[in-house]
């Protein structure tokens, strides 16, 4: 501990784990990662900061450089143990042949604790055994983490049989597949190396705790905004000519469209930035659900309600789900197309007649006298599609190790053979009631319900967040 903050230095050698561990621990997707020896050359801390207060830190160090000299010297040493570390830095930071050993041993001399990771997937050699034995010497709290694949195990007896002489805990870990839950089971391990890093741990894990529940209640905030943004927005535009009245009607339908695709890249952008995914290009698997444009046919065939359960929730909640229009009717093709209709519908011709204004809705299109209105949304599915986009956007962020750099090659959801891959179509009547309501008073513009609705539904969200993050 420095400062009286729990501090802990990050050792081992490159492309074995060391930096996706330590990006894991400090959440923070600008660690370098490099496979190549000698590329931490400097200890480089970082600070854990919730709320404006740094709670954890943790260091980047060089790989060991001369570890059977610093052993062999070590070993000879004849001096107070706790003057061990000291006296080594000292007696070897002129020597440039040492520098990275110095660096390395530097925060554990300044009472670092100490973790270190190795690669499970290779055999243990003489060199690991000489930099083990070295830090047993320091006496400072160690953990030892196992980067394992889960699949390349055969060396894990050996590793712990080592670990067990040298480590005061040992962890297998995954840094491929490193989550928030894998990030709080980690920090949960550190409490055993030392009784008295045990309280400040808590504390520690407790404040990353009520942090992440934060973020979830604010998440649920950011996914709300986007359903009342996207499902009330409404324009009205003027139709002088006749000849105009088809171009008019696709370019408003387009430019509503292009509204709620923006609006929903804004509140993804705002989710990432949440968990802190800030630098990296997190571009989505090839094969993802939301690689699909929101408004395509495989979107609305593999997200959202089953027809039954979009019949039931709108008919047991009030809400309306939407007239069976063809789009192509319009001669703007969307892909949208099932049982129950398509999203805005777009036909017919320019209607004129204040009887009309009130009576003539295709899904959200309004037409009356010389104008043309769009929305509020008519057909409760784009509420479900919207929800269960953000829904798998968030899963995809919180299970994305920071560390992480491969992103095109991983498939976050494959489209098998069921009809729907969301979220929503596994809730309950309940919940599903609940969002035809808050649809209803979203048009019915009923702030009263609509704030009942929104505070439930906000509750409803949270507690789907804590599910997935569950998993």
């Amino acid at each position: 501990m420095t400062d009286n903050i729990p501090t802990f230095a990050i050792i081992g050698h490159p492309n074995e784990g060391k930096s996706s561990v330590l990006s894991t621990l400090a959440e923070d997707d600008s660690v370098r990662i490099s496979p190549i020896p000698g590329e931490t050359t400097e200890i480089q801390a970082f600070p854990v900061v919730i709320d404006g207060r740094e709670v954890i830190r943790f260091i980047d160090t060089p790989g060991f450089q001369n570890p059977r000299q610093t052993l062999e010297w070590m070993q000879h040493y004849q001096g107070a143990d706790d003057h061990l570390i000291p006296t080594f830095i000292a007696a070897h930071q002129s020597d440039p042949t040492f520098y990275d050993d110095c660096q390395l041993l530097t925060p554990i001399a300044e009472g670092a604790g100490v973790i270190f990771v190795v690669d499970g997937s290779r055999p243990v050699r003489n060199v690991d055994r000489m930099e083990m034995e070295i830090l047993r010497l320091t006496g400072a709290p160690r953990m030892a983490v196992i980067n394992s694949k889960g699949d390349d195990s055969v060396y894990l007896p050996d590793w712990r049989a080592d670990f067990r002489k040298h480590f005061n805990a040992i962890r297998i870990f995954n840094s491929r597949q490193a989550n928030y839950a894998q990030r709080i089971e980690l920090l949960q391990s550190l409490q055993s190396i030392d009784q008295h890093l045990e309280p400040v741990l808590k504390k520690v894990i407790s404040t990353f705790q009520t942090d992440w529940q934060g973020r979830n209640q604010r998440t649920a905030e950011l996914i709300l905004e986007l359903l009342k943004t996207t499902l009330g927005y409404r324009t009205t535009a003027v139709c002088r000519q006749q000849s105009s009245e088809d171009s008019l009607k696709q370019k408003l339908v387009r430019d509503y469209m292009a509204y709620v695709s923006k609006q929903e890249k804004t509140t993804h952008k705002a989710i990432r930035s949440l968990y802190k995914h800030n630098i990296f290009n997190l571009d989505l698997p090839q094969h993802s659900i939301l690689q699909e444009d929101l408004f395509s046919e495989k979107t609305w065939e593999f997200l959202g309600l089953t027809n039954n359960q979009l019949i039931l929730a709108a008919t047991i909640g009030g809400a309306t789900i939407g007239a069976g229009i063809d789009l192509a009717a319009a001669g703007v093709s969307f892909g949208v197309f099932s049982a129950i209709g398509g999203l805005l519908g777009a036909a017919g011709t320019l209607f004129k007649g204040k009887d009309l204004i009130d009576n003539f809705h295709l899904l959200g299109l309004k037409f009356g006298g010389e104008s043309v209105q769009i929305g509020p949304a008519k057909n409760i599915q784009l509420m479900f599609i919207l929800l269960d986009r953000s829904l798998l956007f968030y899963s995809h962020i919180i299970n994305w190790a920071h560390g992480r750099r491969d992103y095109d090659q991983e498939m976050l959801l494959k489209q098998q053979d069921r009809s729907k891959e969301g979220f929503t179509s596994g809730w309950s009547n309940d919940d599903r009631k609940l969002c035809a309501q808050y649809f209803k008073a979203l048009r019915d513009q009923d702030n009263d319900d609509l704030q009942r609705a929104a505070t439930r539904l906000h509750q409803i969200l949270v507690r789907q967040l804590e599910q997935i993050a569950r998993q």
